[in-house]
């Protein structure tokens, strides 16, 4: 649900049992700010960015914060990351000049210079200016191995929903009477060089209730894309169907999923017919890619030999190895593979680790890559087809360092580094554990001054849904416009996340949601108790479904907070199937059409449970117009019911900018800026 690490919705849970009881839903007297376009719900969302921009950009701290904001995120000596493409590096840039952004590429003995040489590929600025789009870059698919024909994505104002058009990267140039699918949530492989294995809306009965593709089809340069042949179809229920042509030195091998819901997923081989075959592969889990002859797949469920959280190795004859496994406190996040070797990341009690796993044709050995401890260890850049491997380490008072191993088995060497962005000799960082309300522990990282005594104005982030780890991260902004004014950081390891593997997931689903706002709060109580702040200058922030963290955690404990930043967020718990991706989330918080669910929520959605006459810290809450994964909906409804109530709020919707609520890097320091002058009027 979060930018920039899930881009996918998800779906209805399917069970065997008879269908669930109907429950009603309470009356709702806001459906009319739902119409995301319509006339009288605009003219109410223009009068409250009115109030919103009065007060907080009249601060005189505010123009100070922007630009500090805006001049980090446009450095030009940010690190420029990279895709690895026939030996060749791309990057996608965005700075002041360049606000759209630009595609470039260089060489890895130009990229390892101070200041490399760039060829530039497309600009972005140009194009949309060209063309009168409001064009935002949402990247590209190309064709291995030369990838020289690309499928470019561009998305009007930053929604999911994109155009997608061939790209000629030798003649910089999109390719006249090429590929082009209109704007739609589309899923797109290459198959061959006139061949695209595409997911689209073709027209009614084609996309699931989630709205994502419902049917694949195998279209052929230069013919209509309604006549493209069927290769498979998914039900209306399900969330999504997807394929992907995987390009290796061993051979080519082209996989469809079938994702039945967030977490149960179905696997089919296609052959050289276009016919399709399932694997032998559990639904609760979610496969990596392929490698020599093995499928990698992550476990939700224990299976044969593997336990829940393992990796595993599985061959056509459904003969499973076991690649990594993980101890109690700890996960396998993740795996991916270059030419020789298959990398995993892993965390250990939230500290990242990366693993290099190779097969010589009878088992797997494994060996830890050497990168500093006690951070993030990610793996940054790798191709299936060659051996040059980037990782990256980060940690929150440690600037963001690249690394890159010309063959993979060398260790990395520093490639670039991130300046520091504001002064951390004055900063520790340290992790505790809170007690939860059942007795579970529930670690968090806490940011703080060595100096200072006594309570400090504390900003708590959270997250704790779909499976995604909150692990450390390089503060840069956070630490000149939040930590040097005196500020202390925090951010909570709660279940729903996949800090522990799928059990700590697992945990707070559907009717558990509650776990997960226990630990929150618990977190939030843990640091008032140590002395480390107090509930006047704590204040919590999260966004997408941290949103409904947020909004769940400050209705249930007002007394706890005095600063809310919700951001994007889930809140009409039992209207969000009816709005834009909603169903796709059912596996995560539960059908509101089932009585049980909806009990649960009637009990904790923000949007029903916030109450005239109970004393709630004056919340800050934004959206965009243009997100279309979670509707501005949520964040507007809350907003009008918690004025009808008599409880001072804050909001702010940007009009275009998608799930991330900003389409460029000018928006987002507007957005960060916004959200910082709140919290120091609200706690300092």
């Amino acid at each position: 649900m979060i930018l920039s690490r899930v881009v996918l919705g998800f779906v209805f849970l399917l069970t065997a049992c008879a269908s669930p009881q109907k429950s009603a839903v309470p009356e709702d007297g806001y459906l009319w700010l739902e119409e995301i376009e319509g006339k009288k719900a605009l003219e109410w969302v223009e009068q409250q960015n009115k109030k919103s921009i009065s007060e907080l950009e009249a601060d005189p701290r505010y123009k100070k914060t922007e630009s500090e904001i805006h001049r980090i995120i446009t450095a030009q000596d940010r690190i420029p990351y990279v895709s690895l493409r026939n030996g060749e590096l791309y990057n996608f840039w965005q700075d002041t000049k360049h606000v759209r952004g630009i595609l470039r590429k260089t060489t890895l003995k130009e990229y390892k210079k101070t200041n490399p040489k760039w060829e530039l590929i497309l600009d972005v600025d140009a194009l949309a200016k060209k063309e009168n789009e409001n064009w935002v870059y949402k990247g590209t698919n190309c064709l291995p191995p030369e990838y020289t024909r690309c499928m470019v994505k561009l998305s009007r104002g930053g929604k999911d929903a994109s155009v997608q058009r061939e790209f000629d990267v030798k003649a910089k140039r999109f390719v006249e009477g090429g590929f082009v699918l209109p704007e739609a949530k589309s899923i797109v492989s290459w198959l061959d060089a006139d061949t695209l294995l595409v997911g689209t809306d073709y027209g009614p009965g084609t996309m699931t209730d989630s709205g994502y593709p419902a049917e694949l089809r195998a279209w052929k340069r230069g013919t209509p894309i309604l006549s493209a042949q069927l290769v498979f179809k998914c039900k209306k229920t399900d969330v999504y169907c997807s394929g992907m042509k995987h390009f290796t030195p061993e051979g080519e091998t082209t996989i469809i999923s079938r994702s039945i819901s967030f977490y149960t997923n179905e696997y089919f081989k296609v052959g050289p017919d276009l016919k399709t075959t399932q694997l032998d592969i559990p639904e609760e889990s979610e496969l990596h890619g392929v490698f020599k002859g093995h499928y990698l797949v992550l476990l939700r469920k224990g299976w044969k030999q593997a336990k829940a959280g393992d990796l595993v190795g599985v061959n056509d004859k459904g003969e499973v190895s076991v690649i990594a496994t993980a101890t109690d406190r700890g996960a396998v996040q993740g795996a991916t593979r270059n030419r020789d070797a298959v990398y995993v990341t892993k965390l250990e009690n939230v500290a990242s680790l990366v693993e290099r796993a190779t097969f010589d044709g009878k088992s797997w050995s494994s060996q830890k890559v050497h990168l500093p401890d006690l951070g993030s260890a990610e793996i940054s850049s790798l191709s299936n087809q060659e051996s040059m491997v980037f990782f990256q380490f980060e940690g929150y008072l440690t600037p963001t360092t690249l690394y890159v191993s010309d063959d993979g088995v060398a260790k990395p060497a520093k490639v670039k580094s991130l300046p520091e962005r504001f002064n951390a000799k004055n900063f520790m960082v340290e992790q505790f554990e809170a007690t939860s309300r059942d007795g579970t522990k529930v670690p968090y990282f806490l940011v703080r001054s060595k100096d200072k005594k006594g309570p400090a104005p504390t900003l708590l982030y959270g997250y704790g849904g779909f499976e995604i780890s909150e692990t450390p991260y390089y503060l840069g902004g956070v630490g000149k416009v939040w930590l040097e004014k005196g500020g202390s950081f925090a951010v909570a390891n709660i279940r729903g996340g996949g800090e522990f593997g799928p059990k700590w997931h697992q945990s707070a689903l559907k009717d558990q949601r509650q776990k997960s706002f226990d630990d929150f709060a618990a977190v939030g109580e843990d640091l008032i108790q140590r002395g480390f702040t107090t509930a006047q200058k704590l204040g919590i922030r999260g966004g997408s479904n941290g949103g409904l963290l947020t909004g769940a955690v400050f209705v249930q404990r007002p007394d706890l907070f005095n600063a809310v930043v919700c951001q994007v967020p889930l809140l009409d718990m039992l209207r969000y199937t009816k709005l834009l991706a909603g169903p796709s989330w059912v596996a995560e918080y539960g059908d509101p059409d089932d009585s049980k669910i909806a009990q649960f929520w009637m009990r904790t959605s923000p949007y029903q449970n916030i109450k005239p006459g109970v004393k709630y810290p004056r919340a800050f809450i934004s959206t965009s117009t243009k997100d279309d994964r979670v509707h501005p909906g949520h964040a507007r409804k809350m907003v009008a019911r918690m004025m009808e109530q008599g409880h001072p709020v804050l909001y702010y919707e940007n009009t275009e900018g998608g799930h991330s609520a900003a389409a460029n890097l000018k928006q987002r320091a507007r957005k960060e800026a916004q959200a910082y002058v709140y919290l120091y009027r609200q706690l300092m």
